[in-house]
Parts: structure tokens; sequence; C-alpha cells
């Protein structure tokens, strides 16, 4: 709060320090409550059962099973392969995805669309990127998980349905951020080389790319880091990697394997994390 409004509400109150904003906080939480409470209602949500003496010693029983942890060589060298094969999964389907996200996203990008440059889009023109937009609202409103269990019972168990599954999502994603990125910058450049008869690859490649390639990397970099930690979701339903072992000894019982396996997601997840950020401050 500023000095002006504190002199205006110690004056204002008799020369007791009042805050001028508090009737408006108060009047922002109450809201907030109400609109919350609804939901919370809704969805059932009732954090107090978990201090239950019975959920309480279902809970302590669970996190002392994971001790001792198991790490035989044996066991370690599964989990190396798990984890490898988790990367891949995710690396391989980001980058089909972006197989699917470079095209479309071209074609959904209204700055790079030839018959706008007059100020109104023809209509096969508008038609096409209507379709086209349509269709990344498909591919990233259905979750990774559900394609994965498509996927499985089509190519079987393994990571290979995993990898079509985060294609497909990540492919629906990255295209319609990469188009609203293009969209979002200066299009002079882009609209003069149109223009004076440049085509739309081209002035993709020499205008809107140069100004919007260190943003674009990012948002893919961070994708690959987010399609790790679903390539383990993905390994719940089938899709190997880390997932399915860490489902496999969750319903074995046992504690010590699982408790490797959550660690080594962790370290796995860390990982990715500060590559991620190591790239992204090399790109800007």
């Amino acid at each position: 709060m500023s000095a002006t409004k504190l002199s205006q509400a110690h004056l204002a109150s008799g020369g007791k320090l009042r805050d001028p904003d508090f009737s408006a906080r108060v009047f922002w939480l109450s809201l907030a409550i109400l609109l919350l409470w609804p939901l919370a209602v809704a969805t059932e949500f009732r954090p107090w059962v978990l201090w239950q003496p019975e959920n309480r010693k279902v809970s302590l029983d669970f996190l002392a099973s994971f001790w001792p942890l198991v790490y035989d060589a044996e066991f370690m060298r599964m989990v190396a392969r798990e984890t490898w094969r988790t990367v891949a999964m995710a690396t391989a389907g980001v980058t089909l995805a972006l197989v699917l996200a470079v095209p479309m996203c071209l074609m959904a990008a209204r700055v790079l669309s030839l018959s706008a440059l007059s100020g109104h889009m023809d209509r096969w023109p508008a038609v096409l990127r209507w379709c086209v937009r349509a269709t990344l609202i498909l591919l990233r409103s259905i979750p990774e998980l559900v394609w994965a269990l498509v996927f499985v019972r089509v190519v079987g168990l393994g990571p290979t349905a995993g990898v079509f599954a985060i294609a497909l999502t990540y492919g629906g994603m990255l295209g319609k951020v990469y188009a609203e990125i293009l969209e979002s910058g200066e299009s002079h450049a882009t609209h003069t080389l149109m223009r004076n008869g440049s085509g739309r690859l081209q002035a993709f490649v020499y205008a809107l790319l140069p100004s919007h390639a260190a943003e674009l990397a990012s948002y893919t970099v961070y994708r690959w880091e987010c399609a790790i930690r679903s390539s383990v979701v993905l390994g719940f339903v089938g899709a190997g990697g880390l997932g399915q072992q860490l489902d496999n000894s969750m319903k074995m019982f046992n504690g010590g394997e699982v408790a490797t396996l959550l660690l080594v997601f962790v370290v796995l997840v860390a990982l990715a994390d500060h590559v991620s950020a190591w790239l992204r401050r090399a790109l800007s």
C-alpha cells in the first residue's frame, strides 16, 4: 500500500490506522469460498478422512513397506533398462508429434494465409483452416492414457502403444500452441514477403521462424519433459517402461521395489527438468 493511501486511511479513521482494501479483500475471499464450496461438495472433497484411525493405519503400513529398499544387481539392471525405455518412449513420441504438429500449425496459422492478405480469407482456405483446428482440438482433447488403452489393444503391450499415444495427444497440443505463437508476433515482414511472391513455407522460414525460434524451442522442450512424466503413467496400462514395472511391484505388494522405482522416477524427472532448463537458456 502506498504512503498516500495510508495517510488517507489514517485521517479517515480518526487517527486509527485502517487498511482501505480490507473490505475488497473480504468480498473477494467470500466470493471465492461461495464459488468453491459447490465444487467441493460435488467432488466429495473430505480431506479430514485421512486422519481417521483406520486410514492412518493403512497409510503408515504402506509407507513402512517401503523399507528396506531393493537395490540388488539384477533389479537395478532391469530399472536401468526400463528407465532408458521410458526416455526413449517420450523422445520418440514427441518426435512423431512434431511431424504432425508442424505442417498442421502452418495450415492453421492465419498469418501464413495468402488469401487473407486482402483482409478477408477465401471460403475454401477458411474451411481448411477450420478443419485443421478441429483436428488439433480432437487430438489434444483425448488424453494420452485413453490413446494408450486403444493402441495396447491394436499393437499389443509395450512401448509402441505409448509412443503413438504421446504422438497424437502432444501433436494436438504442439500444433495449437505453435499456431498461437506464430500469430502472436509481428506479421509485417511475413506479409511483405508473401505480397512479393514468396510462398508460405519461405515466409515461415525467413520471417516467422527467426523471430519465434526461441519460444517455439522452449515450449517443445517443456513438452518433452512432460512426455517423460506421461510415459511413466502410460506404463500402468501396459505401455512398458518404469510405469509398468511400478504397477507390477505394487500388485505384488513389494514396497521395497516400489520405493526404489519411485526414487528413480524422481531422479529422472529432476534430470529432465535440468536438461530442459539448460536447453531453454541456451536457445533464449
